[in-house]
């Protein structure tokens, strides 16, 4: 079955050391009362509901899969996952950073963060079902009427109901401008509403008692294309005005996707009949409600993956402290057995550290991103929260495309460890590459991502926002240039930083000409950018574990050794990145379609 332990000394180091939450939240009326010793306690409780309740699951639900009855139109999920659900909610987890407003705990996101980031290490399949309660959660909050507030928010708050986002249909994809679901007016404020809906995940289950549905349909005489798009709730159960269940609505289940990984989650073909729901925001503007959901998802995948290369790093690690196979290259190392453990071979050690250095710089970045997602929204000064909202903006689809990418090469590495027995399934690393492959591809494909940062979040703005958090890096870098002990880490951080501000003007003068040369530049594009964000945070982590590394404690000696191998071993990939995005759309365009 494997282990996982929660990493919170780590998480800690992030939160109090590196970001200093903490102090943060002293300048947020909101949270001015979240210390450290409630951030501790989160992170202590969190990891032993995480590892006591969920991670036993993780295995078996994947073994077992989601049934499902086409007489019933529901879905039975794997043992014991019903009553996990159970527990999660009496215990208030799904509450953490939800209003008190609405019977939320009033935490800040970059705690709840770091807790998901646990929640995705022990059972990413059941994670997603409170997790995409949290989206709509934040959809509704944003975009809500006051009377869809009070009736929807504290039952998700609660998770007593969930939530899950109905977007694409089959011939749609991701371009959702090309959905043909139809809803219509009815006198009393109500839609009827329409269509085929493919890839729900959670869109039926037997965990919670209601669950809402987010759908997109069009309004009669609606826009063509992305313009005509709207937002609508449509319920499970038709809620009394007292918050009790009432008529079954008609949106059912078809069936159930066999996948490749996350088979504990039900991922669903929504069907609706003249399923009754009720408008969220303005006719023909839903994809902007919309995307508070969209984006909050692609966070959320974006820790799926961080969850599922931390997970899959511990049980490599521990393998290869226990797997003897041949004598240490360099003299034996365990002479009272008949082999060294196969960390003592150089690559082994390669393949650990790749992976736990993506899980540390993700963790980093992830956290700092969930922070600025608290300030975006809570803090008093109104230009602190717009800058908050630019980073927020640009370095979204940098999570969502660099973590997954880089989960999909840690637990590929991790199982590489095992050998033979990395594809057998009674050991479970095979399970978390399945489960990080699909993470690269839903919500929105990580070309989608790589297009929309080049393209809209970068070039867009003629790269005002991409300067502003450029400028961070380059305020590091002379802070610290003449630190001699810093210049392994300053010094390649203000190269990249420079490098791909070149690289940005070249292929913003290039589009100009011609716009396939954003989509042949935009993933290597991408890459580098995550590279780059990763380097700043690991400069920083190696400057705090420098000053601290003489108090004997060895997890800044261990910390400074990720980062050197951060920067010795992954972050030269830019190189080769960098030439790629240069060579331009002409070698993938010459070749006629029909030549294929």
């Amino acid at each position: 079955m494997g282990q996982y332990i929660a990493p919170v000394r780590d998480m800690q180091f992030v939160l109090h050391e590196l970001l200093q939450v903490e102090q943060e939240m002293k300048q947020m009326p909101d949270y001015a009362e979240v210390d450290a010793d409630i951030i501790n306690q989160v992170l202590e409780e969190g990891a032993k509901f995480t590892s006591e309740v969920l991670f036993p699951l993780n295995q078996s639900g994947d073994r077992e899969g989601c049934k499902f009855d086409p007489d019933t139109h529901t879905v039975t999920t794997p043992t014991g996952f019903r009553e996990a659900y159970q527990k999660y909610v009496e215990a208030g987890w799904g509450a953490l950073a939800c209003s008190p407003e609405y019977g939320g705990q009033g935490l800040p996101v970059v705690l709840n963060n770091s807790f998901y980031e646990m929640l995705n290490s022990s059972n990413q399949a059941w994670t997603m079902y409170p997790g995409l309660s949290h989206g709509a959660y934040e959809c509704l909050a944003e975009h809500g009427t006051d009377e869809q507030k009070r009736l929807y928010l504290p039952k998700l708050a609660s998770g007593q109901w969930s939530g899950t986002m109905c977007l694409t249909e089959a011939h749609c994809g991701t371009d959702l401008g090309l959905l043909r679901s139809k809803a219509l007016p009815q006198d009393d404020g109500s839609w009827l509403i329409t269509g085929n809906k493919i890839f729900i995940s959670a869109g039926e289950q037997d965990m919670s008692e209601n669950i809402l549905h987010l759908v997109l349909a069009r309004v009669p005489d609606a826009p063509a294309g992305s313009k005509g798009i709207s937002l609508f709730l449509v319920p499970k159960f038709l809620p009394q005005a007292d918050g009790s269940l009432g008529a079954r609505n008609p949106i059912f289940c078809g069936a159930i996707e066999e996948k490749m990984g996350i088979h504990g989650n039900a991922t669903c073909q929504m069907n609706l009949d003249g399923a009754r729901g009720w408008i969220i925001g303005e006719p023909n503007k839903g994809l902007n409600a919309m995307f508070v959901f969209m984006n909050a998802a692609r966070l959320g995948v974006g820790m799926q993956s961080l969850g599922l290369t931390e997970v899959a790093y511990q049980n490599a690690l521990a393998y290869a402290k226990d797997r003897i196979q041949m004598r240490s290259l360099s003299g034996v190392k365990a002479p009272d057995l008949p082999a060294d453990p196969i960390i003592h071979h150089p690559d082994v050690r390669r393949m650990l550290l790749t992976a736990r250095a993506y899980a540390e710089g993700g963790r980093a970045f992830a956290s700092y991103c969930a922070l600025q997602i608290d300030r975006e929204l809570h803090h008093p000064d109104e230009e602190v929260r717009k800058e908050a909202a630019d980073e927020v903006a640009l370095l979204t689809p940098v999570i969502k495309a660099f973590i997954t990418d880089n989960g999909w090469i840690a637990t590929s590495e991790a199982m590489q460890v095992f050998g033979g027995h990395g594809y057998i399934a009674e050991w479970g690393m095979e399970q978390y590459v399945r489960d990080a492959r699909i993470n690269m591809i839903y919500e929105g494909t990580n070309t989608i991502q790589s297009l929309d940062l080049l393209g809209r979040k970068v070039l867009m703005d003629n790269g005002a926002k991409l300067r502003k958090f450029g400028a961070k890096i380059q305020a590091f870098v002379e802070e610290n240039g003449t630190d001699e002990a810093m210049s392994e880490f300053v010094t390649p951080l203000g190269e990249l930083g420079a490098k791909v501000g070149k690289l940005t003007m070249e292929i913003g003068m290039k589009a100009f000409q011609n716009p396939d040369e954003v989509g042949a530049a935009a993933v290597p594009y991408l890459r580098v950018v995550g590279h780059l964000v990763y380097s700043y945070f690991f400069a920083r982590m190696a400057k705090i574990a420098l000053a601290k590394e003489a108090g004997g404690d060895n997890f800044y000696k261990a910390k400074l050794a990720t980062a050197r191998f951060y920067f010795a071993r992954l972050q030269p990939e830019t190189a080769t990145l960098i030439r790629q995005a240069r060579s331009g759309s002409a070698n993938l365009m010459a070749l006629d379609a029909d030549l294929f």
